[in-house]
């Protein structure tokens, strides 16, 4: 059993609408070897995960599971269930898995969901293992692995702090995306967005987070300003260590000038020896100390976001209590075994590890990990009181005096921060604290909200609240409208006219397609971003207010849609295309795959259908959104049905494009003065338009503005290179576009053979990844509109040169043509100077563009020695 592909797709995708990991897998002879024919094989997986008992799989109740078990079921099946049950006894609960058996023999394609994406990966390789064993009589240990994915998850998965203002936002209906590796997080979409850095906002003052950063600056301007702090003396040697703990008397507090989460600090420092050690420890953090004044009391941290007290929190460090027989080694060690502590942010608290802390630590108590403690005998084993350390926390958010919040308040404005930690040294929070016996002993520009989210003890406090009201005050907007085109063909076409429209209409938009990914009409990157990649650029820009992006079915299929849900999503068309390719064999599944994107489309948005193509229409019930239905059929029955239950509809009505509602309708443009059309005789681009206004009417356009935008744009290089450009040679024209299926030589044929009267040349080449049925079909379809073909091979992938136009060849002859009908020249730029040598007065050349700016600069050339040798 192997694992032949293994990957996460992160959007909405042809298995769900949720995150899924997608794992190939070939079984290889245990497609022989049910689980019935393995003796013990129930029994075997209860005694290693006796969770799985839970899983109810298609019999539907607890057990189920096991019923398919016994019954007899193949490996892929046992590997989904137990990749899910990893992950549910690592943390993550999830449910939905599904394995689908493939046209190959052995091969099977399992999805189950995840939370975090590198743990879902591990996962399914564990569960290949793990299954493997299984097969033989074998049981794997699975402790050790349900450790390895926590250590997984806490690596990659953000800060409880970050995340809890994420899952805010997504309350809320606010997307997000994740910028990096480490909690650096955007809110929101385009014009709108806000980003994150842990609980670091993008507009956090710069000098306010310079200023907490520099403990000894801190304290100079809170005290300048009134606020209590304990007096402090900045050192940088050993010797001058000691004399400023001499002069401020012991005991002390020793810490790097710079440095956060409490690391380098030790307290209660009691004598030189101590002080000493202390210093090596703060100066591993930073080359400059400061010696404090010891204030006796508890510590305190208290929570001010946007100017306003939202918490506060008692903190203690990590401890141990002695029983006078264990050592302080075990007595952590118990402590550790607290079902309540974990990994790292796993669980409330976290476990405590021992460490060179831990270790100087105790040094300075006299104590060492061997060290037994006396009965009821207490003593930290972490200098700070932080979580991440062992540390615990109780909430007294109610408790604190009113004085003490308007401090708290005042520091934040004195400080310039608009979220930020202040920790205090205090007997209690309940009386206004005074200066000699309490103090603010440092701020932080980026506290962890984890004391607050979920105290030891206490109220729980919903902080991340606080961020997102920040962030996005009442009625503000959060995310951009969002439109997103699939289909067979057409979709570049129209997802450039759907974008010029918005644009001449004074929108921002930002647009994705197989050629490029486009701001405010800037292309800015240049490639096929026609998947998810290209989607997440634009939504990160900070300019765009709307989004347009054309949706290729090999994005879903990778990864899946670049966002969670749409506005607009535009269904243009189903033909046979890349079939064969990822598991998708049949029209009926292209189908379904192209439908994620109608799907995917909000309640309040609208889902445009294409009413002429049936596979189209299987679509209309699978979405939530309103259905708008376009056709060239006025008398169209599914049109009728849509006006009748309210919807919007766009047709043709007496050669102008029109939009009707019940009560109203609205004459848009004459088919005849829409450029793209060419006079109307392009029928492809009449579909294309219409698909284009039923968009544009759903965003809120007006027929105006929406025929502004048509008359406008026109099918030139310009404006839509590589779509139906037609360029005038003089004795001859041109016709450049990147049709390369069936279903494009289809619908272009016949606009072809009218443009001129003479002979019909079309330079073509069939794409090597597609079936070999495929391919000759091409072949058989271009002998039905042309009359000479140049064959180029500029898209072999997986296939050898010229193999891919040998099959085209064949279906060519075929339909009807002789050898002397076809020339053969495999490279592109040299076919494309064949093609132009052959026209003769009256014909079209028609070449199907791989690398659209190579061949528009060869044909103007060509041109401009037409013209030069026509003028000597």
């Amino acid at each position: 059993m192997k694992i032949i592909e293994l990957r996460a797709i992160r959007g909405p995708n042809y298995y769900s609408r949720h995150p899924v990991i997608l794992m190939r897998l070939d079984i290889e002879k245990l497609e022989e070897k049910p689980t019935d024919m393995v003796p013990n094989f129930k029994e075997n997986s209860h005694k290693m995960m006796p969770t799985l008992y839970e899983h109810r799989c298609s019999p539907g109740r607890f057990g189920g599971f096991y019923e398919r078990l016994v019954r007899g079921t193949w490996a892929g099946h046992v590997v989904e269930h137990i990749a899910l049950e990893l992950q549910c006894l690592a943390g993550h609960e999830v449910g939905f898995g599904k394995t689908y058996g493939t046209d190959k023999k052995g091969i099977y394609n399992i999805v189950y969901r995840y939370v975090d994406e590198n743990t879902g990966l591990r996962a399914g390789e564990m569960a290949v293992d793990i299954a493997k064993d299984l097969f033989v009589g074998k049981t794997t240990n699975i402790a050790p692995l349900i450790i390895e994915l926590k250590e997984v998850a806490e690596n990659s998965l953000l800060g409880p702090s970050t995340q809890s203002i994420v899952n805010e936002a997504t309350k809320r209906g606010i997307p997000h995306i994740r910028l990096n590796e480490a909690s650096y997080v955007q809110l929101g979409q385009g014009v709108f967005q806000r980003r994150v850095q842990a609980t670091m906002m993008d507009d956090t003052s710069a000098l306010g987070v310079e200023i907490a950063d520099d403990k000894s600056s801190t304290k100079r301007l809170l005290s300048s300003m009134g606020i209590p702090v304990p007096e402090g003396i900045t050192v940088s040697s050993p010797d001058q260590a000691i004399e400023a703990a001499e002069n401020l008397g012991y005991p002390v507090v020793i810490k790097p000038l710079r440095g956060n989460h409490g690391r380098g600090i030790t307290v209660n420092v009691k004598n030189n020896r101590e002080l000493l050690i202390g210093y090596e420890i703060s100066r591993q953090i930073c080359g400059t100390s400061i010696i404090e004044k010891y204030l006796e009391g508890f510590d305190f941290r208290i929570l001010v976001i946007d100017g306003k007290f939202v918490a506060a929190a008692l903190r203690e460090p990590a401890f141990v209590i002695g029983n006078g027989k264990d050592t302080i080694e075990q007595l952590v060690q118990k402590i550790n075994k607290d079902p309540d502590r974990g990994i790292g942010h796993e669980k409330n608290l976290t476990r405590i590890t021992i460490d060179h802390m831990t270790e100087q630590l105790l040094a300075i108590q006299g104590l060492t990990l061997d060290s037994i403690l006396a009965d009821d005998e207490k003593i930290y084993v972490k200098s700070t009181a932080n979580l991440s350390a062992g540390g615990t926390a109780l909430d007294v958010t109610a408790n604190v005096h009113p004085l003490n919040q308007l401090m708290a308040e005042r520091i934040s404005q004195i400080i310039g921060l608009n979220v930020i930690g202040i920790d205090i040294i205090a007997k209690s929070l309940e009386t206004p604290i005074e200066r000699g016996s309490s103090g603010v002993v440092e701020v932080n520009a980026a506290p962890g909200f984890r004391m607050h989210l979920n105290p030891t003890k206490g109220t729980p406090r919903n902080i991340a609240s606080h961020i997102v009201d920040m962030l996005f005050p009442p009625g503000a907007k959060h995310s951009v409208p969002i439109v997103a085109v699939t289909g067979t063909n057409g979709k570049t076409t129209t997802t450039r006219l759907i974008s010029h429209i918005l644009g001449l209409n004074g929108s921002i938009v930002g647009m994705t397609s197989t050629d490029a990914v486009v701001i405010d009409n800037i292309p800015i990157i240049t490639g096929d971003y026609s998947g998810p990649q290209g989607a997440q650029k634009v939504m990160m820009d900070s300019t765009i207010d709307h989004a347009v992006l054309e949706v290729a079915r090999g994005g879903i299929l990778r990864r899946g849609l670049g966002f969670t849900e749409s506005d607009v999503g535009v269904l243009l068309n189903i033909t046979s295309d890349h079939l064969g390719e990822g598991g998708i064999d049949t029209l009926e599944e292209l189908t379904r795959l192209k439908s994620t994107v109608t799907e995917a489309v909000k309640v309040s948005g609208h889902a445009v259908f294409n009413a002429d193509d049936p596979l189209v229409l299987s679509c209309l019930n699978k979405t939530k959104a309103s259905p708008v239905l376009f056709s060239k059929n006025p008398e169209n029955h599914a049109l009728k049905a849509n006006f009748e239950k309210g919807n919007l509809n766009v047709t043709i009505n007496n050669g102008n494009v029109i939009i009707q509602n019940k009560g109203w309708t609205s004459n848009v443009a004459s088919v005849m003065e829409i450029p793209i059309t060419f006079d109307g005789k392009a029928g492809f681009n009449i579909e294309n338009v219409m698909a284009a206004v039923a968009t544009t009417a759903a965003l809120g356009l007006n027929e105006k503005q929406i025929r502004a935008g048509l008359v406008s744009f026109s099918p030139s290089i310009g404006q839509s290179p590589g779509r139906m450009n037609v360029i005038d040679m003089g004795d001859f024209k041109v016709v450049i576009d990147y049709g390369h299926n069936t279903g494009a030589i289809t619908a272009t044929g016949d606009f072809i053979k009218g443009l001129m009267p003479g002979m019909k040349i079309r330079m073509a080449s069939g794409v090597g990844n597609r079936r070999g049925r495929d391919i000759f079909e091409f072949g058989l379809a271009l002998s039905k509109y042309y009359d000479h073909i140049v064959l180029c091979d500029n898209d072999p992938r997986e296939r050898a040169i010229g193999e891919t136009a040998k099959i085209v060849k064949e279906g060519l002859l075929k339909g009807g043509f002789v050898p002397e009908m076809i020339t053969l020249v495999l490279d592109e730029k040299e076919a494309t100077k064949v093609s132009l040598g052959m026209a003769k007065k009256g014909d079209v050349v028609v070449l199907q563009v791989d690398n659209i700016a190579e061949v528009i600069k060869d044909v103007f050339e060509f041109k401009e020695k037409l013209v030069n040798s026509k003028n000597k």
